[in-house]
């Protein structure tokens, strides 16, 4: 039997659990998800009902993201994504974290205004801007990814975030200043491996028969 994962291939959580699943060569069934109709099996797996979500063939499940990715890269890691050159394994946790909190929260109030009372979507893009510069900064420092001249953990983490947020005024973004962090997003998203994670499947049903990616 092989690991079943719940995802969603707009989610950015869901694409960073598939880009290390991927990179790491881990074979799964893929099980794409419908939000408005979430699957019975998702929901029993684990109740809160949002991807990604691996479940092992021991029965065994994996409900966070990161969590997946680890999972993944501790029992294959070829392109030592957790390897970084500058900086270990606790310094793109706190990277992530920082992404995931900070980052994120700005991101949901600048693309999703209407969810919430009285905000101002331009202040919350100015919030993520200064975020974005210092990862402009890091790039320009650390030799072209975050973490050193080759992808990490870190990279995979985050880039699926920067992506949702340069796709709200793709024009916006591409004016701003950020020559590497937009050369480094664009060599993501025209890799096989974003090509391979980012492939179109049919939402899976109930009793359905396994999807592979």
């Amino acid at each position: 039997m092989l690991p079943v994962l719940y995802s969603f291939r707009r989610c950015p959580y869901a694409m960073r659990a598939r880009l290390a699943l991927a990179v790491s060569e881990q074979s799964c069934e893929l099980r794409e998800v419908v939000l408005r109709s979430k699957p019975a099996e998702l929901l029993q797996a684990s109740p809160k009902g949002t991807v990604p979500v691996l479940v092992l063939p021991g029965g065994q499940v994996i409900e966070q993201s990161l969590d997946i990715m680890l999972w993944a890269l501790e029992r294959r890691d070829p392109a030592e994504w957790l390897a970084s050159q500058k900086g270990n394994v606790d310094d793109m946790l706190e990277l992530i974290a920082a992404c995931d909190t900070e980052f994120k929260a700005n991101l949901d109030r600048y693309k999703y205004p209407q969810r919430y009372d009285n905000v101002d979507a331009l202040f919350h893009r100015q919030q993520c801007a200064a975020w974005l510069e210092r990862l402009e900064q890091w790039l320009d420092e650390r030799g072209g990814a975050l973490f050193g001249e080759k992808p990490s953990l870190a990279d995979a983490a985050i880039m699926p975030f920067v992506r949702q947020f340069s796709q709200v005024d793709r024009a916006w973004f591409d004016a701003q200043p950020w020559p590497n962090l937009q050369g480094w997003l664009a060599e993501w998203l025209h890799s096989p491996l974003f090509a391979t994670v980012m492939v179109r499947h049919e939402p899976w049903q109930g009793g359905q028969g396994p999807t592979f990616p």
